[in-house]
């Protein structure tokens, strides 16, 4: 038994020869076809609507969901591979910039701590050092 009817081979036709003389539009954005596969999508389905015998189309959501897996599933595996391969060696140099970082840190903070009664202080006695030169000279 035949999958398409004659209508369908007749709108098929049409819309071929609407496409190579630039006349076919595509439906939402009517802009002009150039591609044939497009052509005979846009003829089957006017067969279709026309009650012609043709198979249903295939659902888009299944070719997307196939395709989004299909290419999930290999970037998956380039990202783990790329991974792998530069976490290993930030983690070598992490571990040995760590120890002397913690070290910085701390002595940062004890710095810190103290700064301020030291900077105070050291402001006191260059004002008073700036007040005794000026006296003097």
């Amino acid at each position: 038994m035949a999958k398409y009817g004659k209508k369908a081979s007749e709108k098929v036709a049409e819309a071929m020869h609407e496409m190579k003389r630039g006349e076919l539009k595509s439906g939402r954005s009517g802009k002009t076809v150039k591609n044939p596969k497009q052509a005979i999508a846009i003829g089957l389905s006017e067969a279709r609507e026309e009650g012609g015998k043709v198979p249903p189309p295939k659902k888009k959501a299944a070719k997307k969901a196939a395709a989004k897996k299909s290419a999930s599933n290999k970037s998956t595996i380039k990202k783990t591979s790329a991974k792998k391969s530069t976490a290993k060696k930030p983690a070598k140099k992490k571990a040995a910039t760590k120890k002397p970082a913690a070290k910085k840190t701390t002595a940062r903070k004890s710095a810190a701590k103290k700064a301020p009664a030291k900077k105070g202080a050291a402001k006191k006695t260059s004002a008073r050092k700036s007040t005794a030169k000026k006296k003097s000279a």
